[in-house]
């Protein structure tokens, strides 16, 4: 030890940790500084040139792809890593100093620099993700990046990063540092000025807060909750509260899909109080460094495909057979129902969503109802479609609320604030919401959902809040009729228990019946008991020609890929059949002497538009030809034209005698008579030959128009009106 040189040799005595530790924050502080003016991808100093860029147009943040900060230090970016509260706040004061030495460099040091506000920096990155039900005591204080749905974001609420208070003995004042998040700041109880001899000391508790001289920043509070997809079957979904500040304020709304990578913290709960709650329990919340958004489906052009990929869809819309082999992929183990399967296949694609010059919108999307008998796999092409859609929430309406599918008003426990929860049509936003049991929901919770169906936007006005929330979905619906089975006897109004008011919204009405027929039977127990039998080798009959995952992508492709238009021959096309349509309902309307049930207007003009749209689509078709406008056709005639035409199944001679049963009972029926159907029936079938089905259908008739009135469970008949 060179004990002799004329240098002054000094050893540390008492070496402390802090004087460790502070060397070491200032290292680490030095080699974020230099990732960020020395790190380059290519030619181009990435991070150097955005740091520039953001400070001049006065935005004071710095997005660091955790990826690059591996490829520069793997040392560095555990650190980041497992310590993110400790580190981060260095990682900001890197940023704040090379944005002084970019902007300045000869004056670094001066005092006349301006002074550049506090960088935020914000992480992006693409390591695994953790549920939140993963989320464990072992994760607290460490960087996790979570997926999930935001179904709740509060208003933004100022919070101070430094409190000004001041001593109310000696009037000194100074500065007291708070952390981010939802963690507190106690006031120290003792005055530490220094005090001149003889005077007074300041009595407890001195101080009080400047807030005009405190710093604030935005801070919002939002509430992540796991997607429905990743919920396991019998469990409740899991939710977090995040904390979100300054930049990452107002980047995403209720219904948003996204990944927050943030620091998993705790905090004491204020409202926890009471002899049950424990003092060392903390409650957990995520500290949010950054938010990824998930792609939207109703945007153009954002999501993201690789060269290999989009050839390949290129080459799947070239095949003249895909709309064949994509409706075949449709839940390909259910037998049958061709026309149900491209139904659904037009409902994934979905039309082109248009605006107009003076701000109206109309819907790009399809709404199906497939109304019919049991057992007739309605929940399982329900389900498929759950599987099969980018974004699907599957509901059913016993279970479902009208705040439960449009959106529900909550009150925050901390702030007494109201803010608002999406409901399934919110959260199922630029998808498809299922709802099984249609006809099971009460009324008023079906006309919660009017509004949805058509303008694709929910109104609120609760508790004083007055808004509008999206809900640009496709809902595709499956009922049953009102007598468990569809009777053929009666027309369709009879049939469903519906108001024409959500059934003109209806792009598709299919019903489905359970028909009797021996070699269908064969065929279909065949199939079933093959589908059992070989369900551990996958038979190729039950995998369809392509697979889930790949039919997902391609939905995703060409909504975001394309937006068809109809040609000039496809409209008039459209047109001239619109007119014959409404000119064969009002013929079945004359002949049937009621009114249909199922409405045919302009919304069912728009439905063929959109179906037609659709079909283009599928083959990535900019326009949309005669060909498509010819199969739209076919579809809404075997669908709701179908329907309609049902009440009609009745012969002409069946009707006409039921017009002649009708006028011989209003002349031998005085008002307030009372009869009974037997006796009727004697008459009528018996002595003057007239068919049971034209008795059966004249007092249906009467009935409607209340000019008879049934008694004792149909047994009687009260004459009541003209």
């Amino acid at each position: 030890m060179a004990m002799d040189r004329a240098s002054v040799y000094s050893f540390p005595v008492l070496q402390s940790e802090y004087d460790e530790s502070h060397e070491s924050n200032t290292q680490i502080e030095r080699q974020f500084a230099q990732f960020i003016l020395t790190f380059k991808l290519g030619n181009s100093f990435i991070y150097r040139d955005q740091l520039q860029e953001n400070v001049l147009i006065k935005r004071f943040c710095l997005d660091v792809d955790v990826a690059h900060l591996i490829s520069f230090s793997e040392e560095l970016a555990d650190a980041l890593a497992t310590e993110p509260a400790e580190k981060l706040p260095l990682f900001e004061a890197a940023a704040k100093e090379c944005a002084k030495r970019i902007l300045i460099p000869t004056q670094s040091a001066s005092k006349d620099s301006p002074d550049i506000p506090e960088i935020q920096v914000t992480l992006s990155s693409s390591t695994n993700e953790t549920k939140i039900r993963d989320l464990t005591a072992n994760s607290v204080s460490k960087l996790v990046r979570v997926p999930g749905i935001i179904i709740g974001a509060s208003t933004l609420s100022s919070k101070a990063t430094s409190l000004r208070i001041q001593c109310r003995g000696c009037n000194t004042t100074t500065s007291v540092p708070i952390n981010s998040g939802f963690s507190g700041v106690t006031l120290p109880r003792v005055c530490n000025a220094p005090k001149e001899e003889g005077s007074e000391k300041c009595p407890l508790d001195p101080y009080f807060i400047l807030h005009e001289q405190c710093r604030f920043i935005d801070q919002q509070v939002l509430k992540l909750q796991e997607a429905p997809d990743q919920v396991p079957v019998g469990e409740l979904p899991r939710h977090v509260l995040l904390s979100a500040d300054r930049y990452l304020t107002n980047r995403v709304i209720p219904g948003s899909r996204c990944k927050v990578v943030g620091i998993f913290s705790i905090y004491q709960n204020k409202g926890s109080k009471g002899p049950s709650a424990a003092v060392a329990i903390r409650t957990p919340y995520l500290r949010v460094v950054g938010i990824e958004a998930d792609v939207d489906h109703t945007t153009k052009g954002s999501a993201i495909f690789s060269e290999e990929e989009e050839q390949e869809f290129l080459e799947m819309s070239r095949n003249p057979n895909l709309y064949e082999v994509f409706a075949n992929s449709i839940a390909p183990s259910i037998y049958g129902n061709p026309d149900i399967k491209k139904a659904i296949v037009c409902l994934l694609m979905g039309g082109s969503k248009k605006i107009l010059p003076d701000g109206m919108k109309l819907r790009g999307d399809i709404n199906v109802l497939l109304l019919g008998d049991p057992g007739t796999a309605k929940s399982q092409l329900l389900k498929f479609v759950e599987k099969v859609s980018p974004i699907a929430i599957y509901t059913s309406g016993k279970g479902s609320s009208a705040a439960g599918l449009t959106a529900s008003v909550q009150r925050d426990a901390q702030s007494r604030e109201f803010y608002l929860e999406g409901g399934a049509m919110v959260l199922g936003d630029g998808g498809v919401v299922c709802i099984d049991e249609f006809d099971k929901m009460r009324d008023e919770d079906r006309v919660a959902i009017h509004e949805a169906m058509e303008q694709q936007t929910i109104s609120i006005a609760k508790a004083g809040i007055t808004t509008i929330l999206n809900a640009r979905t496709s809902v595709l619906a499956a009922a049953n009729p009102i007598f468990g089975r569809y009777d053929d006897m009666k027309s369709a109004g009879d049939n469903i228990d519906f108001q024409t008011t959500i059934l003109s919204r209806f792009d598709m009405i299919f019903i489905v019946k359970d028909e009797h027929d021996t070699e269908k039977d064969r065929t279909m127990a065949r199939h079933v008991i093959g589908i059992h039998m070989n369900r551990d080798r996958e038979p190729r009959d039950v995998a369809g020609e392509i697979p889930i995952d790949k039919m997902k992508r391609y939905i995703t492709y060409c909504k975001t890929r394309c937006a068809p238009t109809l040609s000039q021959e496809a409209a008039e096309r459209l047109s001239s059949h619109f007119v014959s349509i409404r000119k064969q309902v009002h013929k079945s309307e004359l002949d049937s002497n009621e009114r249909s049930s199922i409405p045919i207007t302009v919304r069912q003009l728009e439905a063929i538009i959109r179906i037609t749209e659709s079909l283009a689509k599928l083959t990535l078709s900019s326009v949309a030809t005669e060909a498509h406008v010819e199969e739209a056709i076919r579809l809404f005639m075997a669908s709701t034209m179908n329907a309609v035409s049902q009440g009609s199944t009745l012969s002409e001679d069946v009707l006409k005698q039921a017009g002649k049963i009708e006028d011989e009972l209003r002349k031998r029926l005085p008002i307030g008579w009372t009869t009974s159907v037997a006796t009727l029936r004697k008459e009528m079938v018996t002595r003057r030959e007239y068919t049971v089905a034209a008795l059966d259908r004249a007092l249906q008739v009467m009935s409607r128009r209340e000019a008879i009135q049934f008694k004792n469970q149909g047994a009687q008949i009260v004459r009541i009106g003209v």
